[in-house]
């Protein structure tokens, strides 16, 4: 599966659960029978993706290897 598919649907699916907890909790307002649903731009689905790789890359960098050791601070100083 593709891993955009894959976000927007995690999204999607987040959003939709927030909505409904909402709506439940405040009482249903509007037409009855009326439904909300959530939709995810792509662009903002790429950003996530993009961020996701950053993070990523970092991890896998040699940095990222000293960090998981636990020889430098959150700044990346040595102790």
């Amino acid at each position: 599966m593709d891993i955009r598919k894959q976000i927007k649907d995690i999204v999607e699916a987040d959003i939709q659960i927030a909505l409904n907890d909402y709506i439940e909790k405040e009482g249903a307002q509007g037409v009855k029978g009326q439904k909300l649903n959530a939709k995810m731009n792509k662009s903002e689905v790429d950003k996530i993706i993009k961020e996701y790789k950053r993070l990523k890359k970092e991890e896998k960098s040699n940095l990222g290897a000293v960090k998981k050791m636990g020889l430098v601070d959150k700044n990346g100083r040595a102790l």
